[in-house]
């Protein structure tokens, strides 16, 4: 699926959690709250998650092939840091 859109909500600077990023994919669906964070050696992608019923944290849309996950990957971390470039948030 072709991503269409990518709009960074929300930017942090002091926490690990670093952007709320909404990603629309092919004009027809809206994937909400993907987590930019700051881990240990790198910039990551965390998928939307809810925590089940044994407290484990579960992945609610997750890309399926590797390939899926780093094309998304690459694409949400550039335009964070385009947008962090920026300075502002997008209206």
């Amino acid at each position: 699926m072709e991503i269409t859109n990518i709009r960074i909500r929300k930017l942090y600077d002091e926490t690990r959690l670093k952007a709320l990023v909404s990603v629309t994919l092919e004009q027809e669906l809206a994937i909400h709250d993907i987590k930019v964070i700051q881990g240990p050696q790198r910039l990551f992608v965390a998928m939307p998650s809810r925590k089940d019923e044994n407290g484990m944290f579960r992945d609610i849309i997750h890309p399926i092939t590797k390939e899926a996950r780093d094309h998304l990957e690459e694409a949400v971390l550039q335009a964070y840091e385009e947008q962090k470039a920026m300075g502002e948030m997008q209206p």
